[in-house]
């Protein structure tokens, strides 16, 4: 009989696909995947720790099965990826219950730990636990393919977009950040094998690839021979090679490292969305160096007018911190205009958040009272919220292509309804709900809009027509055209 395992991912992009990676290893293995940690025989939690709040969730859910472990004793729990690496034998300390650490580093050696764990005795694969082949960057090139190349090429829930990973790690040393701690250095795959998991992801029904990497326009490829693959070379080899592939994009940028290259080939590719995931951090120049960002605000400034040069319709998103050590009303104020200045889609928007082991918990007093950072962040979000409103008031009237991702989360909490039945743009109707009709889809643009309308659920996965008719903050709504 298949054992069963249930697998909850925290945090990013990165970690959402290293979860597939991994579902992909076990259900080889024999493993079948559950959606009730109840009914599971092995319970895994892909962790984060960017930011405590994550890790909270999971030392909440560790308590929690602390009590079925006793009815349980044969059952396996783990604990993978960031926060496995971070806290190492304090969280086998803390919950005697864990089976099994696994860093996102030695996720490739995931089914036999699994399998060490079900004979007797704890599991633990760290970086810092001497566990990997060698110290060496080849090695961990060697480790980061050994797990992507295992990869099964069934998609997941959303069938229609998956994710290819260019790199893993990171060598910025952000002050603020852990990921260069808990993900290793920065590696970079061979091109081809990029290039061939993105062609079989298209052969297996896939309309759009996302490109992933903590810094993935730093991605810099050695060949034997000496040559240099570069990220503007990656994205057009991809778009040149994957030709039935409708959209191909990429996250996360590293502002410092953006090339006039790359904007070309996003400008003169069609089929790259045009779309840049550009964090920010700060408005301060000042706060930028005590953050080890490596740019300037006039710098940042100028990336996007040459993006907004290059490509009128770019769509651009960022991320800000909240109360970073030290920050003045001044700071501050620069972070609210810079947030005007570039016209940011949307931003991701966090108080700061200490993290041990990191340059900024070393060297610098978290001096802001937490009612700053609280006043300051919901400021931030405030001048996001009118930015964002402004710019989708500028989309009613176009026609947008969309990717339909499936119903939204309102029609499959209420039973599918319509927008019309909801009474959405402005009609006010007052309608009961009810199942039959259209259903509410919801889907993106290239540009990473979000994009409410009625039209049949057997839409999901496709790229269609849809005219905008209502702008909302977070959310566009609009009506499918033939």
């Amino acid at each position: 009989m298949a054992r069963s395992v249930y697998l909850e991912t925290f945090g990013c992009q990165m970690n959402t696909l290293d979860s597939e990676l991994v579902l992909g290893q076990l259900r080889a293995q024999g493993y079948q995947a559950v959606d009730d940690c109840q009914q599971a025989d092995v319970i895994l939690y892909n962790t984060c720790s960017v930011r405590d709040h994550a890790e909270q969730k999971v030392r909440s859910r560790l308590g929690e099965l602390r009590f079925l472990k006793r009815k349980r004793p044969g059952m396996i729990i783990g604990v993978l990826g960031c926060m496995a690496e971070r806290e190492g034998d304090h969280l086998l300390h803390k919950y005697p219950h864990v089976d099994v650490l696994c860093g996102p580093a030695e996720l490739d050696k995931l089914p036999l730990l699994l399998h060490n764990a079900a004979i007797g005795g704890r599991q633990v694969a760290l970086m810092g636990r001497g566990v990997r082949r060698s110290g060496t960057r080849q090695a961990a090139e060697d480790n980061l393919e050994m797990l992507d190349l295992s990869r099964s090429m069934s998609l997941g829930q959303s069938p229609a977009q998956a994710y290819v990973r260019v790199t893993r790690g990171c060598d910025k040393f952000c002050s603020y950040c852990i990921v260069p701690f808990t993900r290793g250095p920065e590696v970079h795959r061979p091109p081809q094998n990029i290039i061939d998991d993105v062609k079989r992801l298209v052969a297996a029904g896939a309309r759009e690839v996302t490109l992933l990497g903590q810094t993935v326009n730093h991605y810099a490829y050695q060949h034997g021979d000496g040559r240099t693959t570069g990220f503007a070379d990656l994205l057009y080899q991809i778009h040149e090679s994957a030709t039935d592939l409708p959209r191909l994009r990429f996250v996360t940028s590293f502002p410092r490292d953006f090339t006039i290259q790359t904007l070309q080939v996003m400008r003169d590719c069609r089929r790259i969305c045009r779309y840049l995931h550009l964090p920010a951090q700060s408005g301060s120049n000042r706060v930028l160096g005590l953050m080890n960002r490596g740019y300037t605000v006039e710098q940042y400034r100028d990336l996007i007018d040459q993006a907004r040069s290059s490509m009128s319709d770019v769509s651009v998103a960022s991320d800000f911190i909240a109360g970073f050590p030290s920050e003045t009303d001044d700071d501050h104020a620069a972070s609210l205009e810079l947030i005007r200045y570039c016209g940011f889609k949307n931003s991701f928007i966090f108080k700061y958040s200490p993290r041990p082991g990191t340059a900024a918990v070393r060297r610098l007093k978290d001096d802001v009272p937490d009612v700053v950072k609280r006043r300051r962040n919901n400021q931030m979000l405030a001048v996001q919220a009118e930015v964002s409103a402004q710019l989708n008031q500028a989309m009613v009237g176009q026609s947008v292509r969309v990717l339909v991702e499936g119903s939204s989360k309102l029609a499959q909490k209420a039973g599918s309804p319509s927008l019309v039945q909801l009474g959405v743009a402005g009609r006010g109707l007052a309608a009961p709900l009810a199942t039959a009709g259209p259903s509410q889809l919801v889907g993106r643009t290239g540009g990473d809009q979000i994009v409410v309308f009625d039209g049949p659920s057997a839409l999901a996965g496709q790229i269609v027509n849809v005219r905008i008719i209502e702008a909302r903050q977070m959310t566009l709504v609009g009506e499918l055209q033939a």
